[in-house]
């Protein structure tokens, strides 16, 4: 599948704004991981595009209309990864597409939620003080805490390095995801 039939079907499922650049930077923080680990940037990009395009129409059915979509459509690696992208719904962790989208999904959401307490916004945001409200509950108080902890472990990735590297992606597409 190539990103602009992605994108075709994102906005076909998706019209909220806020979800449209969730979308945007997962798929751009999958793209940028793929490319340091030698894996497929489209295919990753992709994933990270359309992991929750389901959720506005079909909150209640999420993510399987998506993930039934990609099936129908030869795409059993992206779905499943997708299938995965939440440790509550029992998936196996097969690939490194699965942990990945796991590891970056509800952490970028919450390094972007960072990003708009702080007076720069995304410019100069350390690895520290991400970690430092990942410990405050009240902040940002829907992320959960232990699907960041537990996308960092099945990666197999350094937490302050992961979140260093994510910061390091939004930073560089900081103007088309408004985090100036």
């Amino acid at each position: 599948m190539t990103r602009d039939e992605a994108r075709e079907i994102l906005h076909n499922y998706t019209s909220s704004e806020s979800l449209l650049r969730h979308a945007r930077s997962v798929e751009l923080v999958m793209e940028a991981y793929a490319e340091k680990l030698g894996e497929d940037p489209e295919e990753w990009a992709v994933t990270g595009m359309l992991h929750d395009a389901d959720y506005e129409k079909h909150p209640d059915q999420h993510p399987n209309v998506i993930v039934d979509l990609l099936r129908e459509r030869g795409e059993e690696k992206i779905a499943h990864a997708i299938s995965a992208h939440y440790t509550k719904w029992g998936v196996a962790y097969d690939t490194r597409l699965d942990k990945a989208l796991l590891a970056c999904d509800e952490l970028t959401g919450f390094i972007i939620a960072c990003s708009h307490v702080r007076p720069d916004k995304i410019v100069g945001m350390k690895a520290k003080s991400v970690t430092k409200k990942l410990k405050d509950k009240n902040f940002a108080a829907k992320v959960e805490r232990d699907e960041v902890q537990a996308g960092a472990e099945l990666f197999g990735v350094d937490m302050n390095e992961h979140i260093n590297f994510i910061i390091e992606v939004l930073q560089k597409n900081k103007e088309e995801l408004r985090l100036t």
